[in-house]
């Protein structure tokens, strides 16, 4: 869409963050509604389908949880291109999130800070939206990203996931546990491992046949990462989803004052590029080729996604660049995977 950038600049900016999100949101739970020409114009190659978690993805690129809190959407994002979508992060319990202003651009950065705060309509309100959406045939994967209530004391957190894994587990073609995003006070803390391990124990149970994976922090030392690669495979899941948006705020082209003025939150986009490109590696060197390492934070392009892919991700997401580069991004990714020769895998 080359007049993208020109909307961008010229209307979308000068909307509030979290308001131009909800106007492209509503747009994007429409889209189904203009019929298959539009979906083919989008379809992923069948070249680039990726098998794994027991499960085809007609393309190696999804969008990341966040995007569609409460699977509202997940149609419209699969007419886009998203080989699959993760909706959430839904809790237990139903929750308004943090207040607002609680998302801030950095343009110049092309990145974001957040403190949502985990938003939404509460896990038993989102499984008939997810029922409805398994129905159609040109539906992509469906991951659920679920998360701990903020109401929740952290000494319950582990029944707070199991509530929600086994209303959610059986809708689900994977879940995700999120002990990673920084605006939940206490959540980061599940990652240590003897907190995670009876908390991973006991949603793996819940969750059964469904495949389940853990999303990580990015700013945890590599010998933590190395700890929770090596409990991952101990407990048998299926993979881990790595990172979560970072506190750090090194390296910003955006004037610091501009940035402290914006607050606490996790910064996502083109500054955790590098930082997330480290995370996998340092999990791949380790985890076994067949173990699942979705891997997300700092890709704009197909080649940034071919760079995942070559460093050992098996499958690759995005959020934040979707606001910057515009609604048929995951079709120009997919067209550039094509065109550099990357072919799908068998897993």
């Amino acid at each position: 869409m080359r007049c993208y950038p020109a909307l961008f600049s010229l209307v979308l900016r000068r909307f509030a963050p979290e308001q131009a999100h909800h106007l492209a949101f509503a747009v994007i739970r429409a889209i189904p509604a203009l019929g298959g020409a539009f979906r083919a114009s989008c379809a992923p190659d069948p070249r680039l389908r990726v098998r794994t978690l027991g499960r085809e993805f007609p393309s190696p690129f999804g969008i990341a949880a966040g995007f569609d809190k409460n699977a509202e959407a997940v149609l419209g994002l699969g007419a886009l291109g998203f080989g699959h979508v993760e909706v959430g992060t839904l809790t237990r319990h139903a929750q308004p999130g943090n207040p607002k202003p609680r998302m801030f651009r950095l343009v110049r950065d092309r990145a974001l800070i957040n403190r949502m705060g985990f938003n939404n309509g509460g896990s038993a309100a989102a499984v008939p939206r997810i029922e409805r959406a398994r129905l159609s045939r040109h539906r992509p994967v469906i991951g659920v990203n679920i998360g701990k209530s903020r109401v929740t004391p952290v000494e319950q957190a582990t029944a707070d996931y199991v509530w929600s894994a086994e209303r959610l587990a059986p809708i689900a073609d994977y879940l995700a546990v999120n002990v990673s995003s920084p605006n939940t006070p206490g959540l980061r803390g599940l990652q240590e491992l003897e907190h995670l391990r009876p908390l991973l124990t006991a949603v793996k149970a819940a969750a059964g046949s469904t495949p389940l994976l853990v999303k990580i922090a990015p700013d945890m030392l590599d010998e933590q990462i190395d700890g929770i690669v090596e409990l991952a495979l101990e407990l048998g899941l299926d993979g881990i989803i790595a990172t979560n948006t970072t506190i750090a705020r090194t390296g910003l082209a955006t004037p610091p004052e501009a940035v402290e003025a914006m607050g606490a939150g996790g910064l996502s986009g083109a500054p955790l590029k590098e930082r997330s490109l480290a995370v996998l590696r340092r999990i791949r060197d380790s985890a076994p080729a067949a173990f699942c390492v979705i891997s997300v934070g700092g890709v704009t392009s197909g080649a940034d996604v071919r760079e995942r892919l070559d460093a050992g991700a098996t499958l690759v997401q995005g959020y934040t660049a979707f606001i910057y580069e515009g609604p048929f991004w995951a079709r120009r990714i997919n067209r550039e995977l094509v065109a550099a020769g990357y072919r799908g895998s068998d897993g």
